[in-house]
Formats: structure tokens, C-alpha cells, sequence
């Protein structure tokens, strides 16, 4: 059974920096592009940052040369770091295959920027 659990949110000002980490479990990681998705308060979920099973990344353009998407297949980890936040960077976000799979949505990991 594949599960994806996200950790590393908090709560920073804007112009500060946060790491995000995905630890996939199951035999799919290695095969599969992921992504970085994001849910703000009353908005759609969107997808911030994918990478391919080879490391080809692409961003969505609100958070170009500010975040940063990579993996680690040999940790089954991806990873989203994330600098020069800005407060409409608040949201809940959440790791997954790219495109999602609906059953693979975890708890997400909370990130809050206050100006």
C-alpha cells in the first residue's frame, strides 16, 4: 500500500525560507513523476512544482526562482524547498504523483506567512 506523508511546514515571515520533505512509501516512487501541490482557503488545490523520474522540474509561475523541487529515489524523499516567502505562499501543502492520484492525498503539511 503506497502512502505519502509530508512534514516540515510552520510558520515564517515573509522573505523566509522553509523544507519540505515527502517520504512515499511502496515500490512506486522510483517510477513516477511527483509533484508539490498547494491549497490555499478558499481556493482549488493547485499544483506548485513537478519533477520527472529523471529530475526534469517545472513550476507553476508564482513560485518560480523561489522554490526549488528535487528527489532523493534512493530515500524514496522528495523535497520542496522554498525561499523568499510571501504571505499569499499560505496554504496547506501536499505531495503526490504528477498528474495526482485521488487515493494517494495525505494530511498535508500547513505553511503560514505573515508580513
Amino acid at each position: 500500500q503506497v502512502q505519502l506523508v509530508e512534514s516540515g511546514g510552520g510558520s515564517v515571515q515573509a522573505g523566509g525560507s522553509l523544507r519540505l520533505s515527502c517520504v512515499v512509501s511502496g515500490s512506486i516512487f522510483n517510477f513516477m513523476p511527483m509533484g508539490w501541490y498547494r491549497q490555499a482557503p478558499g481556493r482549488q488545490r493547485e499544483l506548485v512544482a513537478g519533477i520527472a523520474r529523471g529530475g526534469t522540474t517545472n513550476y507553476a509561475d508564482s513560485v518560480k526562482g523561489r522554490f526549488t523541487i528535487s528527489r532523493d529515489n534512493a530515500k524514496n524523499t522528495v523535497y520542496l524547498q522554498m525561499n523568499s516567502l510571501k504571505p499569499e505562499d499560505t496554504a496547506v501543502y501536499y505531495c503526490n504523483l504528477n498528474p495526482a492520484e485521488l487515493r494517494l492525498w495525505g494530511l498535508g503539511t500547513r505553511v503560514t506567512v505573515s508580513s
